[in-house]
């Protein structure tokens, strides 16, 4: 069974930079597109961004364009999110997760139905 564990969010003032990483187990990590998710207080979770199964493909959410950075580490089954000039917008819980099927379409990338392992999130808040 798959799992997910994300780490790297912590309080860090607007302007500032981190890197959020997801471990995940299993040996078939390799086989998939995976996705950040973000929720924040009071808000539906949102797509933030994705990357195809070999990283030669990364899609982001217009918010966080030009912002953050996908990439993937398959040899060490893992993902990261490289999150500068954070805002006190970004302030949330951040979740990485994996699809359903392995070959899931890039347009239904940010649809939040169509991952079905989750991990338990980690927080990131901005300060002004």
């Amino acid at each position: 069974q798959v799992q997910l564990v994300e780490s790297g969010g912590e309080l860090v003032q607007a302007g500032g930079s981190l890197r959020l990483s997801c471990a995940a187990s299993g040996r078939t990590f390799s086989d998939y597109l995976m996705g950040w998710f973000r929720q924040a207080p009071g808000k539906e979770r949102e797509f933030i961004a994705a990357i195809t199964w070999s990283g030669a493909g990364a899609f982001y959410a217009d918010s966080v364009k030009g912002r953050f950075t996908i990439s993937r580490d398959n040899a060490k089954n893992t993902v990261y999110l490289q999150m500068n000039s954070l805002e006190p917008e970004d302030t949330a819980v951040y979740y990485c997760a994996r699809p359903t099927l392995a070959d899931m379409k890039v347009c239904q990338m940010i649809t939040i139905a169509g991952y079905d392992v989750w991990g338990q999130g980690t927080q990131v808040t901005v300060s002004s």
